[in-house]
């Protein structure tokens, strides 16, 4: 069974959903650790109601972004962790965190990248007047949103759409691909040789 850490700064409804879907019987992986860069982040109370071990590593206060790195990296080194999902984590992680982990930080986004990288993601789509968007998983590099592609699921722009139901459609939309790609990620199945699949309808 693979073990994976989840790092999350916020709410943390995409952990909830790992949770939910991950750690249950047969499963090839579960969340082991939860992690979180702000103390009052919803996303600890998650972990803690499941049973997860979680830990609030603050970054203010730290002499360089490197040393928080370090401290993050000898925490999920201590569970040994396998690999990490990104939840919501609201910080640029460097060549200090990535290369304890090559290939094994995974993140979602809620657009069709490379469209629309960075924050208010759903707001760009808006703005820009497009009839599809979506989420996509990709692996972390030290860019913004720019690792590569493993999957992607399209949500339609609807006419009435706003920024809050427009939002509320992509995460529905990620709570199902996130898991679904932590799954065969965790039996070896997804790689970084291009998109695995792309889904319509939100449904694995």
């Amino acid at each position: 069974m693979k073990r994976i850490a989840v790092l999350a700064s916020g709410n943390g409804s995409n952990l909830q959903a790992l949770i939910n879907q991950l750690n249950v019987p047969s499963s090839p992986a579960e969340i082991s650790l939860v992690v979180s860069n702000v103390a009052s982040a919803h996303a600890l109370t998650r972990g803690r109601e499941a049973g997860i071990p979680t830990f609030f590593v603050p970054h203010e206060g730290k002499e360089d972004r490197q040393n928080h790195e370090k401290l993050l990296v000898q925490l999920l080194q201590e569970y040994e962790t396998d690999f990490v999902c990104l939840a919501g984590f609201m910080r640029l992680l460097t060549h200090r965190f990535l290369s304890a982990y090559p290939q094994r930080v995974l993140n979602t986004h809620p657009s069709l990248l490379p469209s629309f990288p960075g924050k208010h993601a759903p707001e760009q789509a808006l703005k820009a007047g497009v009839k599809m968007t979506g989420c996509t998983i990709h692996l972390v590099d030290e860019g913004i949103d720019t690792g590569p592609i493993l999957a992607q699921a399209a949500v339609p722009v609807l006419e009435n759409d706003n920024v809050s139901s427009l939002t509320s459609r992509i995460q529905s939309a990620e709570h199902q691909l996130y898991p679904h790609v932590a799954r065969l990620f965790a039996q070896g199945h997804v790689h970084n040789k291009g998109p695995l699949f792309f889904l319509n309808g939100c449904s694995p």
